[in-house]
This record gives C-alpha cells, structure tokens and sequence, in this order.
C-alpha cells in the first residue's frame, strides 16, 4: 500500500508539535546537536534501529556532534507522507535521552 502524499500546509500543521523539524526542499528535515561525537553515534544508532522498525528510511548525517536527518516518501514519488512525520515523531521521541537539543 502506498502512502498518500500530504499537502505542504498539512504536512507542517503536523510537524508543528515537534520542535526543530521543518520541510526543507520537500523533504522533512532536523539537525540535532549533541554534547560529542560518541553521543551523535548512539543517535544514528537509536534512529537506524527506529527505521528499521518503521521500514522507512532517512538520508541520516553524522557530523563531529551532529546528526541530520532528511526524508521523503519514495513510493509517494517523494512527496511527504504521513510515513515521514510518523518517522520524525519516533525519532523525536528518543533524541532528548542521547542529550540531542
């Protein structure tokens, strides 16, 4: 089953509760900062445990003491869906335990 895509204005209204995430080039987007390098790692780590989980997958950056995070729906043609905020909230939902702000 494909995801349906989401308009712009609906795809931020849902985003809305979760600071730091934006549609950035049509696709949903988050930097996280951390305190060091080993801490970014245990988040692409967690993240890469979550979408494995969700069979959704970001492009994921890990920097010194950053992670980003980029996704869209390939399915959808690449628009953003619903898959993509669900992904967003889960991720939201473990960052602040690594120390991510």
């Amino acid at each position: 089953m494909v995801a349906e895509p989401l308009s712009r204005d609906e795809a931020e209204e849902r985003l809305r509760p979760l600071s730091g995430w934006s549609i950035q080039d049509g696709r949903v987007t988050r930097t996280y900062r951390l305190g060091t390098h080993v801490a970014a790692v245990a988040l692409v780590v967690h993240i890469a445990q979550i979408q494995e989980e969700l069979n959704h997958h970001s492009e994921l950056t890990l920097g010194y003491s950053t992670v980003s995070l980029a996704v869209s729906t390939h399915d959808a043609g690449g628009a953003v869906t619903g898959l993509d905020i669900a992904l967003a909230e889960r991720v939201e939902s473990v960052a602040g335990a690594h120390g991510a702000h």
